[in-house]
């Protein structure tokens, strides 16, 4: 529950002092990859290049619902197009802070789209895939998101293994330090990559546990059973890792209502209380919850909270968890304690909906040190 104006100062010390620690670390992330488009709809035009846009959602479905049985005509204007899935988002802001990153996923293929050339660059980098498509449609209150993903029912244990062989896999997961795999919810062949990375891969292992992130990224459209079942899949990787879930509000309510928790209140306790909860029910190292205001998380040694940098304006908002997630695994990986790690989360997502920029170290001990 810290809120001390000690922390940030904190955290920005670890931070700038543990840099050389991350430049010779190694994280491999996989396996999703989207091309996405940032749009803003136009509610009044008054030039080719002045407008007013809606601001809200609620404004957007009043819209829509006023063309019910009539049409309706919409523009929409891109603010840009960059590279997006949960993957490729958090791989590049863990690769900005100095980790080396290997990224297994669907960027294109037999070529990268050139969204991810820049990727590319710093990244090792084995696409599997044509990528998907998200048009990420943003306002004040939040984002709706409408994707095409043909694509991803190619990313499936058999068609990785035809690019990254069973020995080379080994190796990479061997080398990391993090290993992170996200966006469940999306890659509907992700069941059968988690089995043989449990069974195939995991025992080949040696040296000390690895911390191993998951994101189910939004599974409100996949039943019950389903959630139910990857949240096992999940805590059996605990054997061989030190498991982290990482769970935004609503995605932490879905996986209470399968495991039999009520639903919190969204206070700062009740939300960390629910954290431990979940932690104790699925026996994983950490459970981390990050709302849009603040964040909490629970593990062995106890769970904490720490406020974020909230702002009413984002300049961006697709991604944000992302980055919260890449700086919360940075912590974990410097040995940041639990208040530490979340501070270093929620900041890394503040400076990146404030800037639409992902911060390297400079920048965000510069930005700690506002706060």
């Amino acid at each position: 529950m810290s809120s001390l104006r000690s922390l940030p100062l904190q955290v920005a010390t670890s931070l700038k002092t543990g840099s050389s620690q991350l430049e010779g670390s190694r994280v491999l992330v996989g396996f999703d990859g989207f091309v996405d488009n940032i749009l803003h709809v136009v509610k009044s035009r008054e030039s080719a290049s002045k407008y007013t846009r809606l601001n809200t959602i609620k404004e957007f479905a009043e819209r829509v619902s006023d063309a019910a049985g009539l049409s309706a005509n919409m523009e929409m204007v891109v603010q840009m197009c960059k590279l997006g899935g949960n993957g490729p988002i958090m791989a590049n802001a863990l690769g900005a802070y100095g980790s080396g990153v290997t990224y297994l996923g669907n960027l294109g293929n037999p070529t990268l789209h050139p969204v991810f050339a820049d990727f590319a660059k710093t990244a090792e980098v084995h696409s599997i895939a044509e990528p998907g498509y998200t048009d990420a449609i943003e306002f004040d209150d939040g984002k709706l998101m409408f994707g095409k993903h043909e694509s991803l029912r190619e990313v499936n244990w058999v068609n990785l293994l035809k690019h990254v062989p069973e020995k080379q896999l080994v190796k990479i997961f061997q080398r990391s330090n993090l290993i992170a795999m996200v966006n469940w919810t999306m890659l509907t062949q992700m069941k059968g990559i988690f089995q043989k990375v449990s069974s195939v891969i995991a025992p080949q292992l040696k040296g000390e546990k690895r911390l191993m992130f998951f994101d189910l990224a939004d599974p409100a459209k996949r039943s019950s059973e389903d959630i139910a079942e990857v949240l096992k899949q999940i805590a059996k990787f605990e054997k061989h890792f030190r498991v982290i879930l990482g769970l935004n509000l609503r995605e932490s309510f879905q996986a209470g209502d399968v495991l039999g928790v009520r639903q919190p209140e969204e206070t700062h306790a009740a939300v960390t209380a629910h954290a431990v909860r979940l932690r104790e029910i699925l026996g994983v190292h950490t459970v981390v919850i990050h709302p849009t205001q603040f964040a909490a998380a629970a593990n062995a040694q106890g769970a904490t909270f720490v406020e974020g940098p909230y702002t009413p304006k984002p300049k961006i908002t697709t991604g944000a968890g992302d980055h919260f997630n890449a700086g919360f695994c940075t912590g974990c990986m410097l040995g940041l304690d639990l208040a530490q790690s979340l501070q270093l989360g929620v900041a890394t997502s503040g400076f990146y909906v404030r800037t639409a920029k992902t911060p390297k170290v400079a920048d965000m001990v510069k930005f700690l040190k506002t706060l």
